[in-house]
């Protein structure tokens, strides 16, 4: 016959526990959690897994503010560390386009003033490389420095000027055609073309590239693809290149929709751009 505290000296045995200290946790009364601390812990998990593991306890806990919860920094620590709630990144590959010295590059006209004061003022674009189980992906963005807003981009296996253009199309009737915008790159071969050098003309668009050895001339571009990849892309497999469209798609609506930037006063691009135009139309 099997002795009755034989159970759970075994358990204790095997979970290294001492059965004193089981017995104490057992008469320990159990902590209730009110409706409303089991709302911000749900609130919370979703909120991180949404940004798939990338907000830390600042980031957190501002997007936890903007629901309404009344919530501070040290409070978003322990609520990560109870829900085990790691911010988990990984290492980008790095690859840069090449200039092509043949052709003449557009001087700097933005000469790192990210922040203009209104819309559809200065743009700036650049190409990243996104690997996929099929081979490479190349994506062309165009950000609005106003809002950081996405206001174009495209996605495709071939880096060529077309990709490029294709980008600048979508911004620029998306913008309703908005004329005598600066476009900001580096002097990659593809935004030295001359072919893209005619189609700005069309568009009355004015082209500037950084200057040479110049890291931080297009920096706030940089910056977004840095957390697409560290954020987003690189915690998922890719097997094909559908896949990785898809969620490039994703990103751009979660960055553009959801995203808070310290930049625009913790609120995302589009909401920004929102509240400038109310303020606008009503000041």
């Amino acid at each position: 016959m099997v002795q009755e505290g034989y159970p759970v000296q075994l358990c204790c045995s095997l979970l290294e526990l001492s059965r004193s200290g089981f017995y104490a946790w057992r008469k320990r009364p159990a902590k209730l959690i009110s409706a409303q601390e089991l709302k911000l812990y749900y609130t919370a998990k979703d909120v991180f897994d949404k940004s798939r593991e990338s907000l830390g306890s600042r980031e957190l806990m501002k997007v936890l503010r903007k629901k309404n919860f009344n919530i501070g920094r040290t409070k978003t620590r322990s609520i990560m560390r109870k829900l085990k709630l790691i911010v988990r990144q990984r290492r980008a590959y790095r690859v840069t386009t090449q200039r092509d010295l043949t052709h003449a590059v557009a001087p700097n006209l933005v000469n790192m003033n990210f922040n203009p004061t209104g819309p559809n003022q200065i743009w700036a674009g650049d190409i990243t490389y996104l690997k996929t189980g099929e081979g490479w992906m190349y994506l062309s963005i165009v950000m609005d420095l106003y809002s950081r807003r996405i206001i174009g981009w495209t996605i495709s296996p071939r880096m060529t000027t077309d990709l490029i253009l294709q980008s600048i199309r979508q911004a620029y009737w998306l913008r309703k055609r908005p004329q005598g915008v600066i476009f900001h790159s580096d002097r990659g071969s593809q935004y030295t073309s001359n072919f893209l050098k005619k189609e700005f003309v069309k568009m009355n668009i004015k082209p500037s590239m950084d200057d040479v050895g110049a890291c931080w001339d297009n920096a706030v571009v940089e910056r977004f693809f840095g957390s697409l990849k560290h954020d987003w892309i690189l915690k998922v497999h890719h097997a094909t290149r559908e896949e990785m469209a898809q969620d490039v798609a994703a990103y751009m609506r979660y960055y553009n929709l959801e995203r808070l930037h310290t930049a625009n006063g913790d609120v995302s691009p589009v909401e920004y751009e929102n509240c400038k135009n109310k303020v606008s139309t009503f000041g």
